[in-house]
């Protein structure tokens, strides 16, 4: 049985009119918009509680430092997570998908699911069974990577190409939220329960549980809204297919139609390479800052405090840019903007300890690079244009992508020592030359012209 036709998912034009500044505002009322923001929301939630919030637990209960260490490799299924989209592309759950429709009934699946894990976490005590706390934060991060897979393939399928920049910016500001709320809110939390009497593993069990109920954001935000139509028309034309065909063709189809594009292995290269120069210089700001003669308190309050600031900003900046300028304009916008922000670190380098200078450069390079994140995404939201398996190539795409910032980076402390802090920054800069250089030449192909068809 054929797709659904192309034509009408989410298109991008190169020649898009430009919106003006009341529009370009105006689209972050409009409810897809808002629904997409809570459910970012609900996305940064969870990421925290098995990650930094739990490395504090266990340190404040005594694990040895190298256990606590290990606890990073619970953060596998974010990175995975490509491996069972398929399945949330295809498969139907039971009651749920025919009282919701197929993304918001594994909306409301996988988070109740996530509820469940993250009370399972409560109840855990790391003092005394770590291997068991391991196991919830597993299964907090894989039922919140499922999350992500379903929230992904709603916002795209959902938003028209108008507001799919908007859309994203809205995303990004609510994901940092949602973090915001399971660090440091949890943390408060908890050093409040302790402060009615209630002893510090009660408190933190308890702390738990009142993420575990931010949760139900999400959930009642995925009740109250409506089935994106690419979804039920991608459900009516699969209906009689059976489970494993619907299955296959998610997990063969998404790579296959991509392939098939025109110039997809340059498309494939720029996607690893466009946020590069942001990756390399990012896994070094923490050691160049501490390195720099900041202190912990500097870096807590100016890179995390102002950075936050900075990030969200530059998230709904980048919405702007990406509503008013066509989708290639505004990837040369984003890509020179955070390949030219790491020069205010070689600036810093030079200066020295001076707190305005590093809130300076941590205000740019958070700005910039929150700009140049939010117009990759829609790229890449533009890129998925099948319903039948949205969340598949979506997955894809980003694991791709991530590519760049977890192995390609892997080398910047040997150039750091190698060179000098205010020549790394420099080198951070000139590795965006390759991206720009695909850029322009997949824009010369007509790619982006392409995307509309």
């Amino acid at each position: 049985m054929t797709a659904p036709d192309a034509a009408t998912a989410p298109t991008v034009s190169d020649v898009a009119p430009r919106a003006s500044w009341r529009e370009s505002m105006a689209v972050y009322l409009q409810p897809r918009v808002l629904i997409v923001m809570m459910l970012g929301f609900s996305s940064g939630l969870p990421l925290a509680l098995s990650g930094s919030t739990l490395q504090i637990w266990m340190t404040e209960s005594g694990i040895d430092l190298r256990a606590i260490g290990l606890f990073v490799l619970v953060g596998t299924p974010y990175t995975l997570k490509f491996l069972w989209a398929p399945l949330v592309d295809a498969l139907h759950i039971p009651l749920l998908t025919r009282r919701f429709g197929r993304r918001r009934g594994w909306l409301v699946f996988s988070q109740l699911l996530l509820i469940a894990a993250i009370l399972l976490l409560a109840s855990t005590d790391p003092a005394k069974a770590p291997w068991f706390v391991a196991l919830g934060a597993l299964l907090v991060a894989a039922t919140s990577a499922t999350q992500d897979i379903v929230v992904d393939a709603f916002r795209v399928e959902s938003l028209p190409e108008s507001e799919q920049a908007a859309g994203m910016a809205a995303y990004v500001a609510a994901y940092r939220i949602g973090m915001l709320v399971s660090t440091a809110g949890a943390l408060f939390f908890v050093s409040a329960l302790e402060g009615t009497g209630l002893v510090r593993a009660s408190a933190w069990a308890w702390g738990y549980v009142g993420m575990a109920t931010m949760v139900l954001i999400g959930t009642v935000t995925a009740l109250i809204a409506t089935e994106p139509e690419q979804s039920v028309r991608a459900e009516l034309a699969t209906r009689a297919k059976g489970g494993f065909a619907r299955v296959m063709n998610a997990a063969v189809g998404a790579f296959s139609e991509f392939i098939a594009r025109k110039d997809a292995l340059a498309v494939l290269v720029f996607i690893v390479l466009f946020k590069f120069t942001d990756a390399f210089s990012g896994s070094m700001t923490a050691p160049f800052v501490i390195d720099l003669g900041f202190t912990r308190n500097d870096y807590a309050a100016i890179v995390k405090g102002v950075g936050l600031a900075a990030t969200l900003i530059g998230g709904f900046a980048g919405g702007f840019v990406a509503r008013r300028y066509p989708l290639a304009a505004s990837l040369w916008i984003g890509g020179i903007l955070q390949a030219v922000a790491n020069l205010s670190f070689s600036w810093l380098a030079m200066v020295g300890v001076d707190q305005w200078a590093l809130a300076l450069a941590i205000t740019a390079e958070n700005f910039t690079s929150a700009i140049g994140t939010v117009i990759f995404v829609a790229y890449l939201s533009a890129l998925c244009r099948n319903p039948l398996h949205t969340a598949t190539q979506y997955a894809l795409l980003t694991a791709l992508a991530a590519v760049g910032r977890t192995y390609l980076s892997a080398s910047a402390g040997f150039v750091a020592e190698a060179t000098g802090w205010p020549l790394f920054f420099m080198i951070c800069m000139l590795v965006a030359l390759p991206s720009l250089i695909l850029l322009a030449w997949l824009q010369r192909r007509g790619h982006f012209a392409a995307l509309q068809a």
